[in-house]
């Protein structure tokens, strides 16, 4: 078994993507993001369903106007 490597993926980088999903997908980038989750949790994958999951809330967040593209991230 290997270890687990460190992300190199960012809070802005989540950002980034989540606006990028918006941008092309509009609200069913929310429907990419659970059936992800889902098909992570299947195979076992928990620490990418979690990424997927922090990955959604972002979405939903920026679909819903509660963050902006520019407003820094803030971690909660």
């Amino acid at each position: 078994m290997t270890a687990a490597r460190p992300s190199r993926i960012t809070p802005h980088d989540i950002r980034l993507i989540a606006f990028t999903l918006v941008d092309r997908h509009g609200p069913q980038a929310l429907g990419y993001a659970d059936q992800a989750v889902w098909e992570l949790e299947g195979k076992g994958e928990a620490e990418s369903a979690d990424a997927w999951r922090a990955l959604r809330s972002e979405i939903e967040d920026a679909l819903s106007g509660r963050i902006a593209r520019s407003e820094p991230v803030r971690l909660h």
